[in-house]
Parts: C-alpha cells; structure tokens; sequence
C-alpha cells in the first residue's frame, strides 16, 4: 500500500497506556465493554442486515474499510453486495465550480464559509434510486453521504480526526471532497477548511441522533468502534461535568524547544515544535475509552450534542454550535521570532470570511527566558503610510525591516498576560512559551513581516500586508500600550489558602480571565458559563466536578468545565502552591 500519512507524530495507539505528567491521549471512560476493535467484531454486529449505510467525514479511506469488512465477512462466509454513492455524486467539474465562489481565488490562505449543504454534491435523483439487492446476503451503501440514501437499516458513521486528514493529505493520499485527485496540502486545506468541513459538519449535526455505530477511522489496520447510544450518553456526561481535548503538535518555522523537552511523549524526531492545538476545537478531538480501549470522535460532536449544556444558554444563543473559547501553546523557546501580524476586526471577518467570531487574543507568558520580549503596538511617532512602504519594499526587496524604528516592545516575564484585541500588531519575540487564550477561529493571521524566514518546505510563508492595513488600530502605540495592553491583576477575593485574582483583559475583548492561588483547595461555581482552565504553576491538580467526577490536570493541561456541572473544586495535589488560570466568556 502506498503511503497514507506523512508525519512523524505518532497515530493514536489502540490501547490506553498510563503517563507521568503531560498526557497527549485524554481519556473519558464510557464504562466496561462499550468500545470493540477490529473488523471482526464488527462483521459480527452488522451480520443479519440485509442492508447498512457506511457514511463518513472526508479523509476516510473508505477502500481500506471495505477491504477489512470484506476480510471479516469472507471468514463467517456472508458475502456483502455493495454500493458506492460515488456513482450518485456530481463530476468534480461541477462541483469545482460550485464551490469556486467560496475558495478566494488565487488567495493562497483564505476564502468563504460556504452555505452548501452536501445533498448539492450529489444527483440526489441517482442517489436515491440505488436500492438493496434482496437476495444478497447484505447490502452495503458506503460513502460519504450514504445516510442521504435513507435505507431502511443501520447506520454507520466512520470519523477521523482532523489532524489525520491534514497528515493524509500531505501523503496525496486522500482528496477534496467531490475531487478527482490530490492537489498540493495548502491548496487542499484552504478548500477542506472553508468548504468540506463546513458541508460536512452540517450533515454530522443532522445525522448525529440515527448514527448507530461511530467507527475511528484514523487506523489502517485496525479500527475501533462503539454503538451510538453509548456515545451520545458519554456526550451527555461530559456536557455535565468536563472533558479534556486531544491536543496535537506541529513543527513550523520558528518552533522552540520547550514542548518537545518537557512533553517526553511526543515524537522527538522533529526539529522543533511550534504549536500545540490544545484546544483549537475546530481540529481537535474527544477520546472515549473502555478498559484500555480508546476512540477518538471530533469535537463538534458534543456542540451538536449538548452545546447549550456546555457553553450556556446565552453563549450558545449568540454562537450557535461554535465553541468561544480557545487555548494553544506558542513555542520558540531557542526558536525564531513569530511573524508580525494582525487579526481582523469581527465586521471584517464576518464579511469576508462568513466566520462567526473572530480572533482576539492574550498572550499568557506560561515560561520564559531572561530577555525575552514581546512585539505588542507601535512606537509613539508611527506613520502609517511609512510603515507600509517600509513593509512593501521589504517584501519585494527581501530585505530586514527596521523594526525598532516602528514597533513596541514589551518585556516578557512570567505569568505576564498581554491583550491583543482584534487590529493589534503583536508578535512573540524568541524564547516564550505563549499560551494563548483566544477566541476560537485560528487561520486568520494577517501576517505582515516575517524576519525573511522560510516555511519548512523551504518557501516563504505569505504576507497579507494590504489586509493587515484594513484593520490595524495604529492609535494602539507608546504608552497607551503599557496602559491598556499590559494586563494588571487585582486581587478579587481571598480565602484562607486561596486567592483569586481578576487579569483583566482589553474591553474589545469577549472573554475574561482569571487566576486562583491555591494551597490546598478552592470552590468555585459555573454561574452558567464555560470555564477553560490551564495549571500554569504547580506539577498537579485535581478538579472535581458537582456530580463527583474527577479529572486530574499535570502541568500545562488545559480542561474544559461544561456551564451544566454548575459548581466543582480544584484541589491542590503538587505539595506547594499552584495557579490556575481561567477564561470565560463575559
């Protein structure tokens, strides 16, 4: 078999196996024998059917499926009849251009929230004529969109994590969905963010409550599965209490050093590690386990599940099924400096974009070098137009900018938090370990001066100089930086052996933070909001939910509590004080 994935990030194992400290493989228990791996078992559960639907994500090696379940049926000696909805589905050239509109052009990074359903990539006429063979012994509809079909029988959905399509992608072993082949990973990615997942996640939503058996499919091997009602029911449990995401990594350009001495578990066989997606949910995952079995399902699940349990009422009215908060990790410690960039304004982005939110950070110095700055701002005399032209003949000249001459600076230390709301010039200068709390949307980075590095492949990385000077706030300069973008905790409330200390954030942005100081242990109730919470000091905690659930964070872990768990605890487990951080929406 040709190669389906290029990484050196390890895929998800079968089995659960116990870790000290940071633990790259979360797992939220279902109970004893919910989860079963292999085709095997599967042939078992779906024998008898006279006809099943296989649905799944785009990504999904649906030949691979086929190839085991044909295996697996050949040994109880059932032979399946099946049927492909690709034979239903639009050539790629009427779909190329029906989704063109959303795609940007020649913008190599950006296009548009689609509005297409996925019944449009089909000949739904064709589709729905496809019918089960009586005298088969099973009849199986496979591809994404079989749920489309409506047969009378169950239904199977196969999911893959994001981070294993980019990974296949890169392999030119998967394509766009309703594509007749690979194109390059960016191409491909600017099309899966901005239209297939967009397509497909409404189609997941619809189909979540029938889905009668969720399958991983990130596995060539061996999959694992798990039948519908008990994931939902774990969904459930979770929008009641807490969960924490899969986090995955990548190297990039200026990636440090830090992640990859302090998270042993990881590949080290990479040059560097740039980022943690520690809870960018848009590409991360929930895992479930069942004695040491493991099952990975993508995050929105659970939006689509119980979204108002775990974000509240009033957050949920205003986002709908987006999740508002994000955290991640930014990492050049012995690395590069990060580019010199911008986010957008919400207006921008949802007029250019179609997104919902938009980008607004802080930058909480979780660890740090002597010296370490970062870039937040402008000097006191800034020209805008100046500031362009310099920007301009840097990038067609390919020479340094001069950027003291325009650009702020600010000294980094730790536990430090900077507020870089929307049209905010920012970057991280060297050796900080960022971590990044955020609105959730994470591409949308107008990039303006990148200290003429190259991309890993050996490339520029693109700038995005005119839309950065759309929405750069250049009144955001001297010392009104120092006094409006340099957080200043306040102590709020204090107890015997605690603190709580308010970090406020800029009033352009959305969510709020704060930071206990913990001795031994600390109450705290949701007030129907979402809390995500990071130990930024301390080696453990232990955070025990209403319901008695307990979850146990390392240092550096980041844990989502549901609105609906109403009230937990954080007890301190380190042996010394520890500080935990918390965003909530405002």
């Amino acid at each position: 078999m040709s190669e389906l994935r290029r990484t050196t990030q390890y895929l998800l194992p079968i089995e659960k196996e116990e870790v000290a400290g940071y633990d790259i493989y979360p797992v939220h228990a279902l109970g004893d024998d919910k989860i079963f791996s292999g085709y095997g078992q599967l042939a078992e559960k779906l024998a008898g059917h006279k006809a099943v639907m296989v649905d799944g994500y785009v990504g999904v090696r649906f030949d691979i499926f086929m190839d085991g379940m044909n295996r697996a049926f050949a040994a109880m000696g059932i032979k399946p009849v099946w049927w492909n909805t690709d034979v239903a589905m639009k050539s790629s050239d009427d779909i190329f251009d029906m989704v063109g509109p959303f795609l940007g052009g020649d913008d190599p990074i950006f296009g548009f929230r689609t509005s297409l359903t996925l019944d449009r990539f089909f000949d739904m006429d064709r589709l729905l004529k496809i019918s089960p063979d009586s005298s088969a012994d099973i009849n199986i509809l496979i591809g994404t969109g079989a749920a489309l079909a409506d047969w009378d029988g169950p239904l199977v959905y196969i999911d893959i994590p994001k981070n294993e399509i980019q990974f296949r992608a890169r392999a030119g072993a998967i394509a766009n969905l309703g594509a007749d082949a690979p194109e390059a990973p960016k191409k491909m990615y600017k099309r899966f963010y901005f239209v297939d997942w967009v397509v497909l996640n409404r189609h997941k939503k619809s189909i979540l409550p029938a889905i009668d058996i969720f399958v991983d499919g990130q596995r060539e091997e061996e999959i694992t599965w798990a039948c519908g009602n008990d994931i939902r029911k774990g969904l459930e449990g979770l929008s009641h209490n807490a969960f924490r995401v899969r986090p995955w990594f990548e190297p990039g350009a200026w990636g440090g050093q830090w992640i990859k001495k302090h998270i042993r578990s990881l590949a080290q066989d990479v040059p560097n590690y740039a980022w943690s997606f520690e809870l960018i949910v848009p590409e991360n995952g929930l895992i479930f386990s069942s004695g040491r079995k493991m099952l990975e399902v993508s995050f929105d699940f659970i939006m689509y599940q119980a979204g108002e349990d775990v974000v509240g009422k009033e957050c949920h009215e205003e986002y709908g099924d987006e999740f508002p908060i994000r955290m991640d990790y930014l990492d050049n410690f012995d690395g590069g400096n990060l580019s010199i960039q911008c986010h957008p304004h919400k207006k921008y982005i949802q007029k250019n974009f179609g997104e919902v939110l938009t980008q607004e950070e802080t930058y909480y110095i979780l660890d740090t070098c002597p010296g370490a700055q970062v870039y937040l701002g402008f000097k006191d005399d800034i020209v805008p137009e100046e500031f362009e032209s310099a920007l301009n003949e840097s990038f067609e000249k390919g020479t340094p900018l001069d950027v003291p001459k325009y650009i702020n600076s600010e000294s980094a230390h730790k536990h430090d938090l900077f507020l870089i709301p929307p049209g905010t010039l920012h970057s991280s200068g060297r050796n900080n370990l960022v971590l990044e709390i955020s609105t959730t949307p994470y591409i949308f980075t107008f990039k303006m001066y990148d200290w003429l590095a190259l991309d890993l492949d050996g490339k520029p990385r693109p700038l995005n100089i005119r839309r950065a000077m759309d929405n750069l706030c250049f009144d955001r300069k001297g010392d009104k930086v120092k006094a409006e973008h340099v957080c200043k905790p306040v102590l709020l409330e204090k107890g015997e052996d605690w603190e709580l200390w308010h970090m406020p954030t800029h009033p352009k942005h959305s969510y709020d933070v704060h930071r206990f100081v913990v001795n031994s242990s600390v109450e705290e109730t949701t007030e129907g909001k979402c809390h995500v919470l990071n130990l930024v000091e301390g080696e453990s905690a232990d955070v025990i939910t209403k319901d008695g659930m307990t979850f146990h964070l390392s240092y550096a872990e980041t844990l989502v509590v549901s609105a609906a768990a109403e009230s937990y605890r954080i007890v301190n487990t380190s042996g010394r004080s520890i500080m935990m951080v918390k965003a909530f929406m405002k």
